[in-house]
């Protein structure tokens, strides 16, 4: 009997773990399916590898999602590689999905991909009826993450990295390095794409991909080889925290709200500007970013300044104007109150005229 490759064995507890209890407890179908989002990389492959192998053990049923993103020449070909793959692992059923990435938002061609992407795995998921979707994001991309939280002066809600679980999106490999996807795909005899769009020198360059080919090297070269494993440990330590927080500024938001719309006025959330400023800065924030989820802004563009702007609405107001936000959300103060508007279309008054007191 051939020895079973270590990769392979971490790659299938992993994910062992997500379908037997307790994790798997809330399932309620007799016969649950469990999705794969595979790009045809070796991260996705690996996990669509071990999934095929663990699922029907358990008595779950696992098929894959690949999304066409379309950017480059051969997507399609690429596309249809993985789901290939996919189906040869014994993955049912397998879907390809063409997006459109939307590049006028000014977010970004990666944050733009994401986002559609995203879009893409949840509306499959909910017309199947999968109970979760697995995501092949390794330590690695944890590591790369929590770094780029750190360069933008990101708050413990950024610092925190990925969450192995968001609704039902699952990332069982965050414990997982690339190396060990990459052997797990090798060992398999699976035939990994490599992105050019993750290099520095790729047809769309970004921050982390240079994060990933030069900054991440050199920082376990001079910091030492467990480097990412350390900011790992410190994004699942602040998780904890968060958590904790997250729960009392759900309760202060509860508190705060007079009124949820969207009302004939156009306000989508009202809350209460004494309750909120009387709260410590720190839960007062972190409350303030929920609310402004809450009321529609764009969870991927809200960022620190513009949560201090809330903030000095609330705790240090003297007269200021308006807050915007990324998702058509204005935010501003008047007769005490903290009000969030969806901006009228165009044409249509937004009611930006005359102060608040």
């Amino acid at each position: 009997m051939s020895r079973l490759d270590p990769a392979v064995a971490a790659g299938r507890l992993a994910v062992r773990r997500w379908l037997d209890p307790p994790l798997a407890d809330a399932v309620q179908s007799p016969s649950p399916l469990v999705l794969v989002a595979c790009s045809g990389g070796a991260d996705s492959l690996a996990l669509a590898a071990v999934t095929a192998f663990e699922a029907p053990r358990r008595g779950w049923r696992a098929g894959a999602v690949v999304v066409d993103h379309g950017l480059l020449e051969d997507s399609a070909a690429v596309a249809a590689t993985a789901a290939a793959q996919c189906r040869g692992l014994g993955l049912a059923p397998v879907e390809v999905v063409r997006v459109e990435v939307d590049r006028s938002a000014g977010e970004g061609i990666e944050a733009a991909a994401r986002r559609a992407r995203y879009a893409a795995l949840e509306a499959v998921a909910a017309s199947r009826g999968a109970e979760m979707v697995l995501l092949g994001h390794t330590l690695d991309d944890q590591a790369e993450t929590v770094l780029l939280a750190l360069a933008r002066g990101s708050g413990v809600e950024a610092l925190t990295g990925m969450a192995a679980r968001r609704g039902r999106f699952v990332r069982p490999f965050l414990e997982l390095t690339r190396a060990q996807t990459e052997q797990i795909a090798q060992a398999q005899a699976l035939q990994a794409w490599q992105d050019p769009t993750n290099r520095p020198d790729g047809p769309y360059p970004s921050t982390r991909s240079r994060v990933r080919a030069e900054l991440m090297p050199l920082a376990k070269q001079v910091l030492g080889p467990d480097f990412d494993r350390a900011l790992a440990r410190s994004a699942a330590k602040l998780r904890w925290d968060r958590e904790f927080l997250d729960a009392r500024a759900e309760e202060l938001v509860a508190r705060a709200v007079e009124a949820v719309g969207p009302t004939a006025s156009g306000i989508v959330l009202q809350l209460r500007a004494d309750l909120l400023a009387a709260a410590d800065p720190a839960m007062r924030t972190r409350a303030l970013h929920r609310a402004a989820l809450q009321a529609g802004a764009r969870a991927g563009s809200l960022n620190s300044p513009q949560i201090e702007a809330l903030d000095r609405l609330v705790a240090h107001w003297h007269g200021q104007g308006p807050v915007h936000l990324a998702g058509g959300i204005v935010a501003r103060r008047k007769c005490g109150k903290l009000e969030f508007r969806a901006i009228a279309p165009r044409g249509e008054p937004d009611g930006r005229s005359g102060r608040g007191s």
